[in-house]
């Protein structure tokens, strides 16, 4: 256990040395040579903050008021670099503080031909100009043009798909994929349009899901299209199989008005794995054993391997008691 005494006594002669070294002469010297030195140091900074120098600053790009049915098939870039010249103190400021309001481009300004629509500098140049300190000169401008390419689409409605892998951790199963809208609409040129069957969400990897999950998924671009909206949510509810045990009756189908089948036994025991929330829902009534006559004599034995007709989804099997049944075809009197 650490003695407390001993640290406050350790302590004070810490203080006590370094107060008694700059109490000395030496101490003393020490310190006049720090205060000169931080002395000397800021006027270096300040005059060489004085001086002019040239440093290129980013500025953004936005381009608004696109209608729905104009598809941006080639963007304008997303910032510009501009080079600029002034004291070092304005450009210091620019660097920390300054935050530039992007260069806004109106679709409804600007008409291209052939769909092609480029904005030369000075048509922008004075938006920058206006953000700058009146002693700031501006260099250049790289690049000189912001061009964009449009086409106008015509639309329509497409189902949206999952893309990727998704498991289910052990004794878990995931019951459905769950989109939110389940459907987007797309403009694009007919040449592209007519293409496109369906949105596919970016690529999603899963595994060992042991809970519902949610979460916002963004739709794969493609280009000369446009998706509206763009992303959506993505549900896969998760549920925990356990078993359950159902008698389900055997009947005969197809049979000739004057015979019948006889089983032993009439009935069978299916074992089956489904998602506990369905447990109460699931009965013996969603199952169902038909065996046709035409199968029967094609057999050339008395011993049918009982199989399911039907199985409703998110159920499987996993056993059928007994596996093989004894059937009898009589033949009924009039």
């Amino acid at each position: 256990m650490i003695d407390r005494r001993k640290v406050i006594y350790t302590l004070r002669n810490v203080y006590q040395n370094i107060k008694d070294s700059l109490e000395s002469t030496k101490g003393r010297e020490f310190l006049i040579f720090l205060f000169f030195f931080f002395v000397a140091g800021a006027f270096w900074l300040l005059q060489t903050l004085n001086d002019e120098y040239e440093t290129e600053i980013t500025v953004p790009v936005q381009l608004k008021n696109v209608p729905d049915n104009i598809v941006i098939t080639s963007e304008p870039t997303s910032e510009l670099h501009i080079k600029v010249k002034d004291k070092g103190t304005v450009l210091l400021n620019y660097r920390l503080s300054k935050n530039f309001f992007p260069v806004t481009l109106d679709y409804n300004d600007y008409r291209g031909t052939n769909n092609r629509v480029r904005v030369l500098a000075p048509e922008y140049e004075r938006e920058i100009q206006r953000q700058l300190n009146a002693s700031t000169r501006l260099l250049s401008i790289n690049p000189d043009t912001l061009e964009y390419i449009y086409a106008t689409g015509i639309a329509k409605s497409v189902p949206v798909k999952f893309n990727g892998r998704a498991v289910a951790g052990r004794e878990y199963y995931i019951t459905d994929t769950i989109f939110s809208p389940d459907s987007v609409i797309v403009y694009a040129p007919s040449s592209i349009l007519d293409t496109i069957k369906a949105a596919y969400i970016e690529e999603v990897f899963l595994e060992d899901i042991s809970d519902t999950l949610k979460t916002d998924a963004p739709l794969i671009s493609i280009h000369g299209a446009k998706f509206l909206p763009n992303t959506t949510k993505l549900t896969l509810p998760v549920d925990i199989y356990t078993e359950k045990t159902v008698e389900v009756p055997i009947y005969g189908i197809n049979f000739p008005a004057d015979k019948v089948l006889r089983t032993f036994p009439s009935k069978v025991q299916v074992t089956f794995k489904l998602g506990i929330s369905r447990y109460k829902e699931v009965t013996g009534d969603f199952l169902s054993i038909n065996i046709s006559y035409k199968d029967l004599i094609q057999l050339g034995t008395d011993k049918y391997t009982v199989e399911l007709n039907n199985l409703p989804e998110g159920l499987s099997v996993i056993r059928i008691t007994p596996p093989q049944i004894d059937f009898l075809i009589e033949q009924v009197s009039k």
